[in-house]
Formats: C-alpha cells, structure tokens, sequence
C-alpha cells in the first residue's frame, strides 16, 4: 500500500511540475509582448535571462518522468501520462524560445519608434494565452473533449497572424523605409502563431493520453 501511495503522489507531483512550467511560460508570453509594446529593454532582457530557469524547470521534469518509468514501471494511461508529459514539456520550453524571442525583438527596435500601435499583435498573445491556459487544465483534468475544442481555436490566432501580415506588408510596399520595423513586429507575430501552434501539439497529447489514439492535426480537423 505504501508502495502504491508513492506512485501515486509521484504521478501528481509529474503534473504539478507541468503545471509549473506552464505558468512560468505564461508569464514569459505576456511580458514578453508588453515589453514590446512598451518598448521595454530591461524588461526584455529579463525575459530573455530567465529562459534558462524554464529551461531548467523542463530538465527537472524530464527526470521525474523518466524516474516514474525507471522505478515504477508504469502501464496503460499512466504510461501515457508520463510519455505526454515528456512531449508537452519540450512544447512548453520551445513556447518559451519564442517568448524570448519576442523579447529579443523589443530590444533590437528600442531605439525606433513603433511602426504602429500594437493591437492586433497583443490580442494574438491573449488568445496564444488563453488556449494554452485551457490546455494544462485539459491535460490535468483528463478533458480530450476539451482539448479538442482548445485546438479549435488555433484558426482565430492564424485569422490574426494573416492579417497583421497584410497590414504589415501594406506598410513595407508604401515606404520601403518601414521593412525593418515591419519585418521584426511580422517576426514577433510569427512567433506568437508558432507558440499557438505548439498548444495544438499539446492538445494532440492530452488525447493521446486520455483515449490511446494519437489525432494529428485537430485545429484542421475538428
């Protein structure tokens, strides 16, 4: 029995370590994009030193998991768990590379002007957000139905992303002056449609782990 009691806070502390990260990522997204909008070059720079603490915070997951395989020898969905555990954690760390590359980008245009005030670009990093948000509760709840929905809504952040690429593009043909600051508010929108991408992937894991079928693509699908 106490064997059993073991295994079973070990499971729970694997999702708390997901947990974690995840919030750690959330928090990277959104400081990420108001450093930019606030042009923010200490901000960012504090976005971009703290990757390696979620870097760290994924290694440290990875080992539990790994551990949990290694001494416990888990079967069926517990299996599952910890295999989508161990995906859904590399998501979350590339998640944070790209909120630091976002930062990366606040700093790089510091010194000129916003092309425009950022609208479209901000609603993109709430509804990245949110999705992501709504999938570590998916995953800890065990929702596939959810998590399918959650993927769903992966359309309304690439509807954004094409039109900030419009808009952008307008800019660029009329003043060739403005392809730099265009071009790197277009890489920060790239990023955030990438990290919406990514909770896709999650999405797909928390199926996986929850009906043994592994569904590719569900924001095309569902």
């Amino acid at each position: 029995m106490a064997i059993r009691t073991e295994y079973i806070h070990q499971l729970r502390e694997l999702r708390d370590d997901v947990v974690a990260m995840a919030s750690m990522v959330d928090k990277a997204i959104g400081r990420s994009v108001e450093a930019l909008q606030r042009q923010d070059v200490n901000a960012a720079r504090q976005i971009v030193v703290g990757d390696m603490a979620i870097n760290r915070q994924r290694w440290g997951t990875e080992e539990r998991a790994l551990l949990i395989i290694a001494t416990q020898g888990p079967i069926a969905g517990d299996l599952r768990v910890v295999a989508a555990t161990l995906h859904i954690v590399t998501d979350l760390e590339r998640m944070a590379d790209h909120a630091a590359g976002i930062a990366k980008i606040a700093i790089e245009i510091a010194d000129e002007p916003l092309l425009k005030p950022l609208v479209d670009l901000p609603r993109m990093g709430d509804l990245a957000r949110g999705m992501l948000n709504d999938s570590i509760s998916a995953f800890i709840d065990d929702d596939a139905v959810a998590a399918r929905t959650i993927a769903a809504r992966d359309d309304g952040v690439d509807q954004l992303y094409d039109q900030i690429y419009r808009e952008l593009l307008t800019y660029m043909l009329a003043d060739p002056g403005t392809i730099n600051r265009a071009t790197r508010l277009l890489w920060a929108a790239h990023n955030l449609e990438r990290i919406a991408d990514r909770v896709t992937n999650i999405c797909e894991r928390v199926v996986f782990a929850v009906t043994g079928e592994m569904e590719e693509n569900l924001a095309s699908t569902y």
